[in-house]
């Protein structure tokens, strides 16, 4: 492993997989026969998929394919203001204007790949057809939001026989636009998999070629928010009313530069979830289920904008279920409408925030060999198509533990899905070609070495690890590199919203270009480590011996709420008490001993509890 000081800094890999799409044709929604035909074309590289049905419901699948098509486009990230884009569109459009279809969108494929390669970000929606449901599946263009739309049989008048598997299909802006004219008093028919004719003028056979050179990184994020759905998260529901008034307060409210924007969610077993919206700390009493968890709890979840993007949808919405991994980790909101469902998972964060994707890697296996049990699950599932854990448990003879290994390693090679609606694994293969899976498994080359680092004994330690009120906290780390034959310090200051305020670095790629080209060796092997130990820690509890550490506690009640945060620093203990959102009023103590400090402050942790405070540490 080359280390920071013989020009391996490292620069992000930027590989790419190729992805050829053929579709004999454009998709189109067209009249035909009294009716409306969603024809939706297949790609021709890839096994046969068909089905024919009639919609029974047009008006809420209408609105669920447009949800997905403001999805699969969506891109939240800071974009600076620029009119070249615009010009060379004008430009474009110009020039074939007098095309017919089918070669307008060549032309446009082949301006793309000379001049704009990165907008070849967005992969076409997979369709997967099963036995028991109909999937479209999409991942933004930011990495934050994946939604996947099942219709059951019970939306659909199947005709014929489906032909199952899984393939790709031409979603054009053309297509979402013919959507739009569904209307529930004309009958809809879904047509997968038809080669819809165009007539050309050199009389050659229509087809519409797509070459996506899918960045390495994109494709990862994909697979990674699919495989963290098999994780073990908190889970709560909401009515439809209670993130509608997400929303107006969203709307009717802009963001407010360096303040928080989340969504913070206080659970207390058998009450309905109260949602805060932060900064304004608005409180949302909502209507849904009483929350069924053991232990009270507060969660803060992000991407709370990208949620507007369902509001199409809300109105046909029966009932709404979140699954939440953690604070800040990636959420899961399943949206029942009758037999139409939508799941989307935010992942709290764009491709840019390497601090809260780092934590988010770390839940996930990252082992270099192939499990010895994924050819056994898959020969099960494959023939049936979807399955629960218990039933591929009963069928493999495996323990759940090892099933589960198995199943998370076939969803981070594209191979299963996750149906977290309906409880079940689906064989579902991504792509009609293998994933390289070694080369997806991290980020870049400065990423696998500092995880390199992280795996060899004694390398990387923690010298100090200190939460400073108000601001966050300040991490201090060495990092040993044999390769270099010299060690290197890091400190890191990470805000309460998962963002690195400060940094420093003795590297010499740090030295050299900061922050500029990301983080350096070190820094990621130093912010993996605190990731590791601050897991370690919530499984373990606290340890006797500690000396620095804050928590905050919050209460709700008819006049608001309050917020208690105790702060022990060795043989100090700060106390601050208010309300939230206010200047808060506090009380400094010192004690003759870090024993004593320690356990006053933990008597006043128990009573805090004992009066119906909730632990919002995390959040």
């Amino acid at each position: 492993m080359s280390g920071e000081g013989n020009g391996g800094e490292g620069t992000p890999t930027g590989a790419r997989t190729e992805i050829a799409l053929r579709y004999p044709g454009a998709s189109e929604v067209r009249e035909q026969g009294g009716q409306e035909v969603i024809a939706l074309t297949a790609d021709s590289g890839r096994d046969s998929v068909g089905l024919e049905a009639t919609l029974k419901d047009p008006i809420r699948v209408r609105e669920a394919l447009s949800a997905l098509h403001e999805i699969v486009g969506s891109d939240y990230r800071y974009q600076p203001r620029d009119r070249t884009a615009y010009l060379a569109y004008r430009a474009l459009r110009q020039q074939t204007s007098s095309m017919a279809i089918w070669q307008a969108q060549q032309a446009y494929f082949s301006w793309l790949a000379a001049n704009d390669p990165l907008a070849w970000l967005i992969l076409d929606p997979v369709v997967t057809v099963h036995p028991d449901t109909v999937s479209f599946e999409v991942f933004s263009k930011d990495q934050g939001t994946y939604a996947r739309l099942d219709l059951a049989p019970a939306a659909l008048e199947i005709s014929g026989t489906p032909r199952h598997g899984t393939t790709h299909i031409d979603f054009s802006d053309a297509l979402f636009r013919g959507v739009q004219h569904m209307r529930s008093y004309r009958q809809t028919r879904l047509s997968i998999g038809e080669a819809v004719a165009l007539s050309t003028t050199d009389g050659g056979e229509p087809v519409v070629e797509k070459r996506i050179q899918l960045p390495d990184d994109w494709l990862r994020g994909f697979l990674q928010v699919q495989s963290a759905a098999t994780l073990e998260m908190t889970r709560f529901s909401l009515a439809p009313v209670d993130v509608y008034n997400v929303l107006r307060h969203l709307r009717l409210h802009a963001d407010q530069k360096r303040k928080p924007r989340g969504i913070r969610v206080e659970l207390m077993p058998g009450a309905s979830p109260h949602l805060v919206l932060e900064p304004w700390e608005e409180v949302i009493s909502t209507t849904g289920a009483p929350y069924q968890g053991k232990q009270a709890r507060v969660l803060r979840i992000w991407g709370r904008r990208r949620l507007s993007m369902l509001r199409r949808l809300l109105p046909f919405v029966e009932g709404i279920d979140i699954h939440v991994l953690g604070s800040g980790l990636p959420s899961f909101w399943v949206l029942r409408a009758g037999a139409v469902t939508l799941t989307i998972g935010l992942s709290g964060f764009t491709a840019a925030n390497w601090v809260a994707a780092s934590a988010f890697d770390l839940l996930l296996p990252r082992s270099k060999e192939a499990d010895p049990n994924l050819e056994v699950v898959l020969a099960e599932l494959k023939p049936r198509w979807s399955a629960t854990l218990g039933e591929l448990e009963e069928a493999c003879g495996l323990d759940r533990v090892a099933l589960r290994r198995a199943l998370q390693e076939a969803c981070q090679r594209g191979l299963v899905v996750y149906d977290l609606a309906g409880a079940r694994y689906r064989y579902r293969p991504l792509l009609g070609q293998e994933i390289d899976a070694d080369r997806l498994r991290y980020r870049s080359d400065r990423e696998r070495r500092a995880g390199d680092l992280l795996a060899t004994q004694g390398a990387v330690s923690l010298e100090s690890v200190n939460r400073v009120p108000g601001a966050g906290v300040e991490i201090t780390g060495k990092v040993e590199i044999a390769a270099d034959r010299r060690s290197y310090r890091t400190q890191l200051l990470i805000d309460d919203e998962g963002r690195v305020r400060k940094t420093d670095c003795t590297s010499t790629f740090y030295r050299k270009h900061g922050m500029k080209r990301g983080p350096s060796v070190p820094i990621l092997a130093t912010l993996m480590r605190w990731h590791e130990r601050e897991r370690e820690r919530r499984l373990a509890g606290s340890p006797e011996s500690i000396e620095l550490e804050t928590r905050v506690f919050v209460r709700r009640d008819a006049h608001g709420g309050k917020l208690v945060r105790l702060t022990l620093n060795r043989k100090r203990l700060a106390i601050h008490w208010g309300a939230p959102g206010a200047e808060l009023r506090r009380q400094n103590l010192v004690f003759n001993s870090v024993a004593d400090a320690r356990s006053d402050y933990r008597a006043r942790v128990s009573a805090l509890e004992a009066r119906g405070y909730i632990d919002a540490t995390a959040g």
